[in-house]
Formats: C-alpha cells, structure tokens, sequence
C-alpha cells in the first residue's frame, strides 16, 4: 500500500478528522503513557495528516498507548488521538504474522487482580 492509502484507512478505520488538530498539545501533555512512547498523541495526528505512516505502524508506541482516552478528553477540537493510535495497532497487528501476543505468552503475565476485560481485548485485538 502506498503512504497515501495507509492514510485513507487508517482515517476509515478510527472515523477522526485529523484536519481539526491545532497543535496545542494539550492530548499529549494529559497522556499518562508519554515517557514511555516514541511518538506522542499530537505527534500521531500530525504524521498521519502528513501521510507519514510507516514509521507509526513500526513504532513501540503504539502498544504503549494505554487506551485511556485522556487525551481524546482534553482536545479542544474533538480530535481524537487514541483513535488513530488504536487505528494505526490494528493496521500492524493485522499482518500476517505481526502479532505481538500469543495465547502461551499470557499465563506467565497474570495475576490475581488481572481484570478479565483485559484479556478479552488482548485476545479480540492480537488473534486477529
């Protein structure tokens, strides 16, 4: 697939307007997983604006994100970051052989206080 066309689906699949970033930042300075990713929230939202996919769709951040949509929570203009990030995984996830998680990692990662949505989602976004 050609850059423009990740695009296209990247913006199919999370339904975001990346047109109505203003780069003020505030996504990125609400998220919580920031020290932990390469590409933060607003810089999510710009590269795909730019087309700019494949070093997303090859980045560790994109399993950092954790989901919690502060940052969709802080955008003064409803863009919606955690979206292209959940977008842009599941892009990466889907190839073949990409997936990150199997069934016999998951055991060795439980404890008792491990809530069962989690790995339902786990399992829903990486057997895929």
């Amino acid at each position: 697939m050609t850059n423009e066309q990740l695009k296209q689906e990247i913006l199919r699949i999370s339904n975001v307007n990346v047109t109505k970033c203003m780069k003020c930042g505030k996504c990125t300075a609400s998220c919580p997983a920031y020290d932990e990713m390469e590409y933060h929230p607003h810089q999510f939202v710009s590269m795909v604006n730019n087309g700019d996919i494949q070093p997303l769709l090859n980045s560790d951040s994109i399993y950092r994100c954790l989901s919690c949509f502060a940052c969709m929570e802080r955008c003064p203009r409803g863009v919606e970051p955690a979206k292209l990030v959940e977008a842009v995984r599941l892009m990466a996830v889907r190839k073949q052989g990409a997936n990150r998680m199997k069934a016999e990692d998951v055991p060795c990662m439980l404890d008792e206080n491990t809530p069962g949505q989690l790995l339902v989602s786990a399992f829903r976004k990486y057997s895929k």
